[in-house]
């Protein structure tokens, strides 16, 4: 996790060879919430559970990235989330993924420090909540960018430039 000055969350980025679930494992510490897990998932135990999901963000924070590695068989019943409230932020998350190719992803506070580059490669991606900048690597390089909505009526309106310390473009 990158942080800017103040210790606030700027970006995280994640490899495509992540396999530190047990880092960041999901909380099921009740016998209530075992049974929740047998009723909604079909895992072979709740244990299963703590080495195959991977919850990479704090829960305060308005988009959750979870890493997910379960063997064939392992379903999740059909559902979906709720909001218990819109998320108060100042700026828009993104998540990139590099499909094919390299890009370079420039990491920058709001105040316009530079706090580091991440060179991505297939699989691998940046969750960005505040400023950055993208530079491909190689020709046939696609990037899957995911942002928070809805986009402004005006897209150019979504765009602000940072003035960058440290003579970072």
């Amino acid at each position: 996790m990158h942080h800017a000055a103040d210790g606030r969350p700027v970006a995280m980025v994640v490899r495509s060879d992540f396999d530190d679930f047990g880092s960041h494992p999901p909380t099921f510490e009740t016998d209530a919430e075992r049974e929740w897990l047998r009723e909604h998932y079909r895992v072979a135990s709740p244990e299963l559970e703590r080495s195959t999901k991977a919850h990479l963000t704090a829960d305060e924070l308005p988009l959750q990235m979870t890493v997910l590695n379960r063997p064939a068989g392992a379903f999740v019943k059909p559902h979906y989330h709720l909001n218990e409230q819109p998320p108060a932020i100042e700026t828009r998350h993104q998540v990139m993924v590099c499909l094919t190719g390299r890009a370079r992803i420039g990491i920058f506070a709001r105040e316009g420090d530079h706090l580091a580059d991440a060179d991505l490669g297939p699989g691998d991606f940046a969750l960005l909540y505040e400023g950055h900048s993208i530079e491909t690597l190689e020709d046939g390089t696609r990037l899957l960018e995911v942002k928070q909505g809805p986009m402004p009526r005006n897209p150019f309106d979504d765009n602000v430039p940072i003035e960058t310390k440290e003579g970072a473009e």
